[in-house]
């Protein structure tokens, strides 16, 4: 999936550790990008510079609790059912 790139062009990446599963999905779809920590994921950085990988494991994720935003305005970028 192509998300255009962000205004300010950085986003900021959460993950809600109350609705994680550890499931491990968003590890395997965003190398390098996202971590496991006490069984719940967690980004690496908080903000980082545009990066497919990380809203490809926005929206596979089975609880939808990673979410991406533009940094500069807090508009959601990934997941789009959101």
């Amino acid at each position: 999936m192509v998300i255009p790139p962000a205004r300010g062009g950085q986003w900021r990446i959460e993950v809600d550790r109350r609705v994680c599963a550890g499931t491990g999905l968003c590890l395997g779809t965003a190398r390098g990008l996202m971590r496991l920590d006490t069984g719940r994921g967690r980004p690496v950085y908080d903000v980082i510079a545009p990066a497919d990988a990380v809203a490809d494991a926005a929206e596979v994720c089975p609880t939808q609790a990673i979410t991406v935003r533009d940094a500069a305005t807090g508009e959601v970028l990934a997941p789009l059912s959101r």
